[in-house]
C-alpha cells in the first residue's frame, strides 16, 4: 500500500501516476471551462454550471495544495518553488476576492507532464537549448541592446515626419514607440501608419531593418544550438570510449 507521500510526490507508482494524471485532466477541464466563460450571451444555466465546476475544481486544487505542503520535506522548499507558487496563485484569488482572474496560469502546471511521462528526450532538448543560450548570450545581449536603441531612434524619426499632420497618433516619442515596435517586428498592424512622403520613405528603410531584427537572433540561436549539439555529441563519444 503506497504511502500518502508516494502518491502525492512520486509518479513512478501506479497510485502516484493516477493521482497526477487526474490532476492534469482536471487542469485541462478547468482551462476549457475558463475559456467557455468568455463566450458572450451564455445562458444562466450554463453560467451556473460553469460556476459550480469552478468551485469544485478550486476545492480539489486546494486540497491538493495542502496535501503537497503536508508531505513536502522541507515544506518551505515546495511553498517557494516554481510549482508551489503557481499552485497557490491559481487558487488564491478565489478566496480573497481579487479582481484579477489568474486561472489561466494553471496551464503552467501542465509542465508536470514532462515528469509524469519521463520524456527524457525533451529534458535533453531543454539542456541543449540552455547550453546554446550560454554560448550565444553575449551576442544576444548585445543585439537586444542595439534593438532597444533602434526602436528609440525609429520612434524619434517617425515623430519628426508625422507629428505635425498626425498629432494624435505620433504626438510624442512615447506614442511613436508602438509604431516602431509594430514596424520593426514586421507585424505592421496598420492601425497607425505614415501619410507624409518622408514618413513613408523612413518606414520603408525601417521595414528593411526589421527583417534583420527578426532574422539575426534566430540565426544566433540556431548556430548556438548546432554548436551545443556538437558539444553534446562529443561528450557522448568521450563517455562511450
Amino acid at each position: 500500500m503506497p504511502s500518502l507521500k508516494e502518491v502525492i510526490e512520486e509518479s513512478d507508482t501506479p497510485g502516484g501516476r493516477a493521482f497526477d494524471l487526474c490532476i492534469q485532466a482536471l487542469i485541462v477541464l478547468s482551462l476549457i471551462t475558463f475559456s467557455v466563460e468568455t463566450l458572450p450571451n451564455l445562458s444562466e444555466s450554463a453560467q451556473s454550471w460553469l460556476r459550480a465546476f469552478e468551485i469544485g475544481s478550486v476545492i480539489a486544487f486546494t486540497v491538493e495544495y495542502l496535501l503537497r505542503v503536508y508531505v513536502a520535506a522541507p515544506k518551505r522548499a515546495y511553498v517557494v518553488s516554481f510549482f508551489g507558487i503557481i499552485d497557490l496563485l491559481s487558487i488564491l484569488p478565489f478566496y480573497i476576492g481579487l479582481g484579477i482572474d489568474l486561472r489561466s496560469i494553471r496551464s503552467f502546471r501542465l509542465l508536470r507532464l514532462f515528469r509524469i511521462f519521463k520524456i527524457a528526450r525533451y529534458s535533453a532538448a531543454i539542456r541543449r537549448f540552455h547550453r546554446a543560450i550560454d554560448i550565444a548570450k553575449e551576442e544576444i545581449i548585445l543585439f537586444l541592446c542595439a534593438t532597444v536603441i533602434l526602436l528609440f531612434l525609429a520612434a524619434v524619426g517617425i515623430h519628426h515626419f508625422e507629428s505635425e499632420l498626425q498629432p494624435q497618433e505620433f504626438g510624442s516619442v512615447f506614442h511613436c514607440l508602438w509604431w516602431a515596435v509594430a514596424t520593426l517586428t514586421t507585424v505592421g498592424y496598420g492601425d497607425v501608419y505614415p501619410i507624409t512622403v518622408g514618413g513613408r520613405i523612413f518606414t520603408f528603410f525601417m521595414l528593411l531593418i526589421g527583417l534583420g531584427v527578426i532574422s539575426v537572433p534566430a540565426g544566433l540561436v540556431a548556430s548556438a544550438l548546432a554548436k551545443a549539439g556538437q558539444l553534446e555529441d562529443a561528450g557522448t563519444a568521450i563517455d562511450a570510449d
